[in-house]
């Protein structure tokens, strides 16, 4: 089958012939219909995450797909040949730019039954980041008042859907041109990042859901009120996160070393910073695709990309201007 390879780090991507998956007993075996792009792909390609997530090239690279089931394992019992899926495969089994790929039955649920197979593959990452940040982690409540970075992203487009849902009361910094449409989306405050600086016009907040890094974690740990919660999806990585993924202790050392900074800070103004690098959740993509196709949340997908195109759709993704998100359409690449 056709897939594109991540042939070494930091090299561009190649179209390459590579073996049919093999099938385990939980695995569901899709038809890749069409695949989400995100930042974390070039992350990964450029080997800025290998000490994290450290993947042996050749490997295929694509974090979100949307098709059909064509073969199943022996196990699997949630599954049928014909159902139409969306996942984020889970980490260690990614490779969604591809013709086909197996995905574990706990990372699989159906798709929105409102929503094409096109902007089915551009939901799983982001909105099971939103997900896990604003629901489980930070369990937003009812009034709460939350702040999403960079609302017009792909996270940010879900982040302000979700937390408006929860009850919040939401802030998003965006550029000028975006500010009626992440008011749209349920914004009640927006700040023009290129004219104003957000942690001078905003506080009292109880959450702040970050994507621009350690610097931008900083000062949103000062517009929190005592007791708040800065989550970081950009980074620093912290010995929370390190702990749980089973991180060799070097590498342990070294993401607290990241941390510290803005551990120390948030520890000064009585709140609190925890990093989230979301994982594969068969479960909650079914809840998220129940608020789909209710109306609560909708997709953003700013363009398609023809299979043949990947190199370019990752590079418009890596340029940090998308808005929403970015798709392949994937079927049929090999005929």
């Amino acid at each position: 089958m056709k897939a594109w390879v991540v042939s070494k780090y930091e090299r561009p991507l190649e179209l390459a012939d590579r073996p049919e998956p093999e099938v385990g007993d939980r695995d569901v075996l899709v038809e890749i219909h069409a695949a989400g792009v995100n930042v974390l792909d070039e992350k990964i390609r450029t080997g800025e995450f290998k000490p994290i997530l450290p993947y042996e090239p050749p490997f295929t690279l694509g974090h979100d797909l949307a098709g059909v089931v064509i073969g199943i394992g022996a196990g699997v019992r949630r599954f049928s040949v014909g159902d139409e899926v969306y996942a984020r495969p889970r980490d260690q089994r990614i490779g969604t730019f591809a013709e086909r790929l197996a995905v574990h039955e706990d990372d699989l649920a159906i798709k929105p039954r409102s929503l094409s197979s096109s902007d089915a593959a551009s939901v799983p990452l982001v909105a099971l980041t939103a997900w896990q940040a604003l629901v489980e982690m930070a369990q937003v409540q009812p009034g709460q008042k939350v702040l999403v970075h960079a609302g017009s992203g792909g996270v940010g487009t879900y982040a302000i859907q979700l937390a408006k849902h929860l009850g919040a009361t939401v802030a998003t910094t965006a550029g000028a041109a975006n500010h009626d449409w992440v008011r749209e989306l349920g914004a009640d405050q927006v700040v023009d990042y290129r004219r104003e600086q957000f942690d001078d016009v905003l506080s009292g907040f109880d959450v702040v859901l970050d994507s621009q890094g350690e610097r931008s974690v900083r000062r949103s740990l000062t517009v929190l009120k005592p007791g708040g919660l800065v989550i970081g999806i950009a980074g620093p990585p912290d010995p929370t996160f390190s702990r749980g993924a089973g991180l060799p202790l070097p590498v342990r050392l070294v993401t607290r070393g990241l941390s510290w900074k803005a551990r120390r800070a948030a520890r000064r103004l009585g709140v609190r910073y925890r990093f989230l690098f979301m994982r594969a959740d068969g479960a909650q993509l079914q809840q998220i695709a129940q608020l789909i196709d209710d109306g609560t949340l909708r997709p953003v997908v700013e363009r398609s990309y023809p299979f043949a195109e990947v190199p370019q759709a990752l590079s418009h993704v890596a340029s940090g201007h998308s808005k929403g998100k970015v798709v392949v359409e994937v079927v049929g690449a090999d005929r």
